[in-house]
């Protein structure tokens, strides 16, 4: 991408932020600066990376924790590295068990959607392939704001704000009265500006540092995770816990107008994102804003999207190859079902043979694009005493009906929603990019890539444009600043348009590319209390 030639059209409280040394982008300011401290002290984008993702556990727990899953792509010594370091459900939980409590469905909240959390292993695993400095060196900064405190953002005082109505409302139980002594101390949410703190946060982070995360799948918090779920009716033991081990996997990818778009294969859902634009790949789009443009995004999203659901679960139990949904002549086929009006999309037959995301990148071309979870805000509700961990809900995604492919089965993972991306040329990194919020995911990912590869949007024009999100059937929500003439021409085409009242489901994303001449362009979410930090 050339970056002379990129045009920001869009109003922005931010520009692109430019860099050489190395660079941090992601939704929470104190974090990117603790991984540039890490840059400048002579770690690589890994450390920078790990160590911004312990701090986000901290800085913003409404969205991710210590007790979430998470994933990376890594660009390190000329090549592309996946990690999924996402958790199986426990060998104890299956249908049977379910609904013998009384559910049909997956409950959100409680102990059954626990799943194995896999954070602390990515940290501990990249760290061992990838990290420059000594692992312990990482989390000092978590350790410190989780002991002494910091001032609560704005955006995130507004999701923490609703979730403990939302807590309050619906979490009862002896189970839950820990969420409530931690993360709302004083009977309610913190404020804007005001400071919290947690010490058992830091005794906990403190405890994966000096073990390398041993203590999480084996030690003494193992012990905490498996005596709090006998005593109050879950179904995680310390047994899951051990036998847990983050996955290298290979990326898959797509070439798009020239470029590779890279994601992490099933069980994510980075999948999707890839068979949306390989279905565009084949049209000649006119304007970005143009009605047609934007109905053919939507229409291919969809399409891809009803795929995903009905095939993406465990890669162990696919009944579907990977490479044949992401076939040219599979693209085609959807292609042909994209036409002048809005459909109701179905699955297709191909031929049988709460997240936080940051981005990373040094001065020597290591780049990384990391996401973790708890899943749906804080996760769970479950909240381990004495520890800060919050268990993430990762197993709400599990079906109870044994002929669906994301069935619950006791060991198995379920589909997953976080998906970091990449994006190379020609064998070469361009960079990390992605874009957070459970199924907007990968609709981001289509949005943020088209915007830059298609428009020549920069990438803090490509966060700042106005975003579309399908729901479902004919359903597609615009944020508020989407140009009205264009909604209305999308309506006479059968699309159900409807006005978000707030920002809060259209994702949160950060861009960092890395130009020819190595200086590195770097974007943030305006959608969030986000930061480029660089130098």
């Amino acid at each position: 991408m050339n970056f002379d030639a990129i045009h920001t059209p869009y109003p922005s409280r931010r520009m692109t932020v430019y860099g050489s040394g190395g660079m941090v982008c992601t939704s929470q300011s104190l974090a990117a600066q603790a991984g540039l401290d890490i840059l400048k002290k002579g770690g690589n984008a890994v450390d920078a990376a790990i160590a911004t993702a312990a701090c986000k556990t901290v800085l913003e727990p409404t969205s991710n924790g210590i007790g979430g899953d998470a994933f990376a792509l890594v660009w390190v010594e000329g090549k592309l590295h996946g990690l999924n370091a996402s958790g199986p459900a426990p060998a104890g939980l299956s249908i049977e068990a379910v609904k013998g409590r009384g559910h049909e469905t997956m409950p959100a909240l409680g102990w059954l959607p626990v799943t194995v959390p896999g954070a602390p292993a990515a940290w501990a695993e990249l760290s061992r392939r990838f990290g420059k400095l000594p692992f312990a060196d990482l989390f000092e900064p978590a350790i410190r704001y989780a002991e002494n405190g910091y001032p609560v953002a704005p955006d995130l005082a507004d999701g923490w704000a609703r979730t403990f109505r939302r807590y309050s409302e619906v979490l009862q139980g002896d189970e839950f009265s820990e969420w409530f002594r931690v993360f709302a101390p004083e009977g309610r949410a913190p404020r804007p500006g005001e400071v919290w703190r947690s010490p058992d946060h830091a005794r906990t982070l403190t405890a994966i540092a000096e073990s390398l995360a041993r203590a999480f799948y084996e030690g003494e918090l193992a012990d905490r995770i498996d005596e709090a779920s006998r005593k109050t009716g879950g179904l995680i033991r310390k047994e899951d816990l051990a036998a847990y081990k983050p996955e290298w996997v290979d990326p898959i990818g797509v070439n798009y107008r020239g470029y590779d778009v890279w994601e992490i294969p099933p069980n994510g859902q980075g999948l999707v994102a890839l068979m949306a634009l390989n279905i565009l790949k084949g049209f000649e789009l006119g304007e970005r804003d143009s009605v047609s443009t934007v109905h053919r995004l939507i229409e291919a999203t969809k399409l891809a999207f009803s795929d995903g659901l009905a095939y993406i679960t465990d890669p162990s139990r696919m009944n579907v190859r990977v490479e044949d949904l992401l076939s040219d002549a599979y693209a085609e086929d959807r292609r042909r079902l994209i036409g002048r009006e809005a459909v109701v999309p179905a699955p297709g037959h191909p031929p049988r043979s709460g997240t936080i995301y940051l981005a990373t990148a040094d001065g020597q071309g290591g780049m990384v694009s990391f996401i973790q979870s708890n899943y749906a805000g804080f996760g769970s509700g479950i909240v381990i005493p004495g520890t800060g961990i919050a268990l993430q809900n990762r197993g709400a995604d599990f079906s109870l009906d044994p002929g669906k492919a994301n069935s619950l089965e006791p060991g198995k993972k379920t589909y997953h929603t976080i998906i970091p991306g990449f994006i190379t040329k020609d064998g070469e990194p361009v960079g990390p990019f992605g874009v957070m919020g459970g199924y907007m995911q990968p609709q981001g990912h289509v949005q943020v890539v088209s915007s830059m590869i298609d428009f020549g949007l920069s990438p803090q024009a490509a966060l700042d444009a106005p975003r579309w999100q399908w729901i479902s059937g004919r359903k597609v929500m615009l944020e508020h600043a989407f140009p009205e003439p264009v909604a209305k021409s999308l309506a006479r085409m059968g699309h159900e348009v409807q006005w978000a009242l707030d920002h809060g489901s259209f994702g949160r994303g950060q861009i960092i590319l890395r130009g020819e001449n190595g200086v590195l362009a770097g974007g943030t979410e305006p959608r969030a209390d986000g930061v480029v930090a660089a130098w």
